[in-house]
């Protein structure tokens, strides 16, 4: 099975789906990550690019993934692009890959830049033809999605859950390649934090730890 994950920054590809991501790889799964923005230069300067995308590598090669693409956008200007524009580079990798799941931001994330690559996701992702997705899950952004407006239609409610006990180590030993990205606790992105939410939504599947999503489209 091809399963394709698009983020908009180095670790958002992590922080929702990594433990996913890692259970993908297991059973023999063929997964490309791509990273829309190149999510530096709004924060650290253009010297941190490459510092990034080489932290980006290392965590993929921790979680098993081969397949990791950088379309170097400009990072927290996702908006300012013609829509259009980013609707087309998704396509292309959609076209590409021809995925037969999809994982990307849920729409309802405080950062606009999740807003987008979300928005763009499910354009590129619509069922026409015989070549698109069955299924596209939306996945959280711990410090984006639940820090968003309290809006019932733009809140994570998730309605698929994987068990990812097997694999939530291999997910924060990767997410520790991201040094820049890492915070203490209680921070969202903290190890701490980020195992406790997993242990969260692991109740609520009565399994140890859990990774939670929101069906954004499922044919069969």
């Amino acid at each position: 099975m091809r399963v394709l994950v698009l983020g908009a920054h180095p670790d958002d590809e992590l922080l929702g789906p990594g433990g996913t991501i890692a259970g993908h790889v297991d059973s023999g799964d063929e997964v490309v990550c791509v990273i829309a923005s190149e999510g530096a230069t709004t924060r650290y300067g253009d010297d941190s690019v490459a510092e990034l995308e080489t932290s980006a590598r290392e965590a993929a090669e921790i979680l098993g993934v081969a397949d990791i693409r950088f379309l170097a956008l400009p990072d927290q200007q996702l908006d300012a692009q013609p829509i259009l524009s980013v609707i087309q580079a998704v396509e292309r990798i959609v076209e590409e890959v021809h995925p037969e799941v999809v994982y990307s931001h849920h729409w309802g994330d405080a950062n606009r830049d999740h807003r987008v690559i979300s928005e763009a996701t499910m354009v590129a992702c619509r069922p026409i033809g015989d070549r698109f997705p069955a299924s596209v899950y939306l996945f959280e952004t711990p410090s984006s999605t639940e820090w968003s407006w309290p809006d019932p239609n733009s809140a994570f409610v998730p309605n698929h859950f994987v068990d990812v006990t097997a694999t939530l180590e291999r997910k924060l030993e990767a997410m520790a390649r991201y040094t820049t990205e890492v915070r203490p606790p209680p921070h969202p992105r903290s190890p701490e934090a980020l195992r406790s939410r997993a242990a969260y939504w692991g109740q609520t599947i009565t399994r140890p730890f859990a990774e939670a999503f929101v069906v954004g489209r499922q044919v069969r």
